[in-house]
């Protein structure tokens, strides 16, 4: 499995932040609609990431039917959901929220339908408002992964960001 990520020169070592999420214990996210982590979203992956020790997480999800890309195996382009969002969900742990800028995925190995898929995820390192991470992805055994990806976020003001998209939102009823 390929694993390279070049990183730019003048990467920093991040802290984490005193206040982030204690390791063992669920990181909470933005909102309950989310594909990634919501539990009222019709249909979503529903990631529970658990923060680690330093700047690293873990995270499981249950491949169900609904998630079929070729005959009895994940689909690529859920994967690569359910990397953004553990990914995503890391730098919470700075206390700074951040925006896709950049996901790359390795695939080594089918995922068959009613697999449990264990995430692994840490912070590489920042340059002023970009953080970089990798993460991998294996069936229960650590040493044989079925995916690993790199990723690159941008940090974001919420409010500014999303001010135009708000009003839009699907709540729950």
């Amino acid at each position: 499995m390929k694993t390279s990520f070049v990183l730019p020169t003048g990467i920093e070592p991040l802290t984490r932040h005193p206040n982030a999420t204690r390791p063992g214990q669920k990181i909470d996210l933005h909102h309950s609609m989310c594909y990634g982590c919501g539990a009222d979203a019709e249909v979503g992956l529903r990631i529970a990431v658990t923060a680690g020790e330093g700047l690293t997480a873990t995270a499981t999800m249950q491949v169900e039917n609904w998630m079929q890309g070729g005959p009895g195996v994940i689909h690529g382009g859920v994967l690569s959901g359910a990397f953004d969002e553990v990914m995503g969900t890391v730098p919470l742990l700075l206390r700074r929220p951040v925006v896709t800028g950049h996901l790359a995925i390795d695939y080594a190995k089918p995922i068959p339908l009613g697999s449990t898929v264990h995430f692994g995820c840490e912070i590489i390192g920042g340059i002023g408002r970009k953080i970089y991470t990798r993460s991998y992805a294996h069936l229960g055994d650590p040493d044989a992964p079925v995916a690993g990806a790199h990723a690159l976020f941008i940090v974001i003001d919420l409010e500014q960001h999303f001010a135009d998209y708000r009003d839009k939102a699907v709540h729950p009823s």
